[in-house]
């Protein structure tokens, strides 16, 4: 043990933790992944391995050194994450909608044909309920409360709310994840996308929608929880911005047909926006019992669900 060091462990859903050598030996690092006992899992063990070799192979995911069904052992990225300002730079953005680009040309073997949404329904909603029914004496009456209001959200209204900020338009393989934490800029500029747990098919417009999902969060606030959703600071113009970087690596007939699918993709992004809110607070739910990080999750997720049905209720009136 006193060959290694060990980073703090990470991960919002998955246990994380980076293992470099004081020896000199290759790879002098790695990162370990734990898979054991991740019953939030979208996708089967078989299929999400698929997945990540896939990706692997064409230089989207990092490079696997050991996958059993305990654990995933990858390259080490040398770098850092982005942060929520660095979505807030040009250049980031032109990397990162190459990097989509990339992914979403890709169709791995063996994905089930639901998209996200209907997945996070069938598989997540059936955690939820077992967290807020019957593991709900778990937490202080403040947050029991929050547990009973959030029953609402495996409900089929809640369900076709969802499925009505659904985009037209055929399913493609997706990251799902794209939050600027699962970004990294490696130390030499170029950037990676990281944490494909949740990637499966979907309307790509999701991945553009969800990169400034947690910039609308403030962390380290004086009174519990602790933190709060701000207003957006991003609008149509960041928005716009990495649609256009994306259709660079496109080929069209002509502008006006580059111009109807950027319209088409901006429009499908602002619909998608409330999503985040939702499968985050879906998300959180299943890791509230026993959570890998601090963060209170029950007031997370609860925080998360009312801005959903607040964005739905703007739609409606």
């Amino acid at each position: 043990m006193t060959d290694f060091e060990f980073d703090d462990p990470g991960g919002f859903s998955s246990f994380t933790m980076g293992i470099r050598s004081s020896k000199p030996v290759q790879p002098p690092a790695v990162l370990y992944r734990r898979l054991e006992g991740k019953d939030n899992a979208i996708l089967d063990f078989e299929t999400e391995k698929e997945v990540f070799l896939a990706l692997g192979a064409n230089n989207i995911a990092a490079h696997c050194h050991y996958y059993d069904k305990t654990c995933r052992i990858e390259s080490f990225y040398q770098g850092r994450s982005l942060t929520a300002n660095d979505l807030f730079e040009a250049e980031n953005l032109r990397q990162i909608a190459s990097q989509l680009y990339r992914l979403h040309q890709l169709m791995p073997p063996g994905l089930p044909r639901q998209s996200l949404f209907e997945l996070l329904h069938d598989k997540w909603g059936q955690l939820a309920k077992q967290v807020l029914k019957n593991e709900i004496d778990c937490f202080p009456p403040n947050e029991r409360t929050m547990c009973e209001a959030l029953r609402e959200i495996y409900s089929p209204a809640t369900l076709e709310k969802v499925r009505q900020c659904l985009p037209d338009g055929e399913l493609t393989f997706c990251h799902n994840d794209t939050y600027h934490g699962n970004i990294m800029k490696l130390d030499g500029g170029e950037i990676k996308l990281v944490d494909f747990e949740f990637s499966c098919l979907n309307n790509k417009a999701y991945d553009f929608s969800n990169l400034f999902a947690e910039t609308v969060m403030r962390h380290q606030q004086a009174d519990y929880p602790y933190f709060r959703i701000a207003e957006p600071e991003y609008d149509d113009h960041e928005l716009g911005l990495l649609i256009n970087f994306y259709l660079d690596n496109a080929e069209f007939e002509n502008p006006q047909a580059r111009q109807k699918e950027f319209e088409k993709l901006l429009r499908d992004t602002n619909a998608m926006l409330m999503l985040s809110d939702y499968k985050y607070a879906m998300a959180a739910l299943p890791l509230a019992v026993n959570p890998i990080q601090k963060i209170r999750f029950i007031p997370y997720a609860y925080q998360r669900f009312n801005k959903f049905l607040a964005s739905c209720e703007q739609l409606d009136s």
